[in-house]
């Protein structure tokens, strides 16, 4: 596993995406693609990098259906892959960018499963952000199945995160609508309720996935629960936003 964690991780030096790794180890297993990742995630934190938080991938239908799997993932980020609003980035950092409009879950103390319930969870979060998530793939033309994405940490490539809290209780999220355009044309939206059904449900079984690990949620982490709708490509020039309607929005270049 040591071979392909260091594989995915010259990718983003080089920029240069690699073949599917299902296609290379053979029969591969969920708990092979995991242990790549926590690979990655170690060899990362020893060169000095901060943990700031964790995602859920495809909790949506939608992005289940894009990319052909039936459950979540989960993945990691380092506090340098963390922008704020009206932030500039490099597309150069990226092989393949997409953009998904999410809730941001601060937490205000810890969560340790595998036991943890939707009530623990909802008293855990201290307050909900709007959040674009920036997804990438190391694998070669978003060429993924589930163990390839868990692999290449839930293809996550960075975060963007609200200043201001939206003006929410976390009880009643399912019913928030949030929209994503590009450039200011909007290319998706869903409500909460596409987030698993609850938003507040990744966050639970993210818990307890760790939980069963030995890892709990740290209290100030950032954790994104997932996408309201199916990602949607950015290149350099053009504008993300997640709207949240009169809740308000969050907005970033690319450059």
């Amino acid at each position: 596993m040591v071979r392909f964690g260091e594989e995915l991780l010259s990718a983003y030096e080089t920029k240069e995406a690699i073949d599917p790794l299902r296609d290379q180890i053979p029969n591969m297993s969920l708990a092979e693609a995991y242990a790549i990742q926590e690979y990655q995630l170690h060899k990362q934190q020893s060169t000095g990098r901060v943990l700031a938080g964790r995602k859920v991938g495809l909790t949506s239908l939608a992005m289940q259906q894009q990319l052909g799997v039936d459950e979540p993932d989960f993945g990691y980020f380092f506090k340098d892959m963390v922008y704020g609003p009206d932030a500039e980035i490099a597309t150069e950092q990226f092989i393949s960018p997409k953009v998904e409009p999410e809730f941001g879950f601060v937490l205000k103390s810890e969560l340790r499963g595998p036991n943890v319930t939707r009530e623990e969870a909802l008293e855990a979060i201290e307050a909900v952000y709007a959040a674009i998530e920036i997804i990438d793939s190391r694998i070669k033309n978003w060429d993924i199945k589930l163990v390839d994405t868990v692999a290449d940490n839930a293809s996550c490539g960075a975060i963007a995160v609200g200043s201001t809290p939206l003006d929410v209780t976390p009880a009643e999220l399912a019913d928030i609508q949030a929209s994503l355009l590009i450039n200011g044309e909007v290319k998706g939206s869903g409500t909460g309720e596409a987030v698993m059904g609850d938003p507040i449900a990744p966050l639970v079984w993210l818990a307890n996935t760790l939980g069963n690990e030995g890892v709990a949620l740290g209290a100030g982490q950032l954790i994104l629960p997932g996408s309201f709708c199916g990602a949607a490509p950015v290149v350099a020039g053009e504008s993300a936003t997640a709207d949240f309607g009169d809740l308000g929005s969050l907005t970033i270049k690319f450059v």
